[in-house]
């Protein structure tokens, strides 16, 4: 597994200042630490539910449950 380290985004925080490079550098580096994340997530989701079957399937009834009653 790779080694991960925490960003705190407060610490790139840049003035005002300087240009708009360094802002839409940030940004970049925040969507590109968001999608790690997000990838992350779901390959830990399917790993659970292969581990764990019984568990998954009472989720996937509670989230279609949660879908018929919502009100668009």
């Amino acid at each position: 597994m790779p080694d991960r380290q925490r960003t705190d985004d407060t610490n790139e925080a840049v003035s005002g200042s300087e240009g708009a490079a360094p802002d839409a550098e940030a940004e970049a580096a925040r969507r590109r630490r968001r999608a790690q994340f997000l990838r992350e997530l779901h390959e830990a989701k399917e790993l659970r539910n292969r581990v764990q079957p019984r568990r998954a399937r009472a989720e996937r009834m509670r989230q279609a449950m949660r879908m018929r009653t919502f009100r668009w």
